[in-house]
């Protein structure tokens, strides 16, 4: 993977759900980063704040039998996260594992 130092320091990847699709990304890192190692040039220039001051990166996790809004930007990611809901601004186009299949809203 290029562009390694936009990324914090990993030793492995992590399991997490994207609209029901598993993928693998790096650990330590917050779920923006982690969309952006999934798909650079989208995530790279999508309208991001990357500080929490806009709602475009809003992702709805998984919590128990309840979803629960988070800021993608500020929250790290963790193994076995489900994300069920993105802002439509969220375009995962590809990722290292399958380069097939869009993941988020079209």
């Amino acid at each position: 993977m290029e562009n390694t130092d936009l990324f914090e320091p990993f030793d492995r990847l992590v399991e997490i759900e994207i609209l029901g699709r598993k993928v693998s990304v790096p650990e330590n890192n917050t779920l923006l980063r982690c969309f952006q190692y999934l798909s650079m040039e989208s995530i790279s220039y999508g309208e991001f704040c990357w500080n929490g001051d806009c709602l475009n990166c809003q992702v709805w996790i998984q919590n128990g039998d309840k979803e629960k809004a988070l800021m993608s930007c500020r929250a790290v990611v963790e193994e076995g996260m489900k994300i069920v809901r993105m802002n439509e601004e969220i375009q995962i186009t590809s990722n290292p594992d399958e380069s097939s299949n869009a993941v988020g809203q079209s």
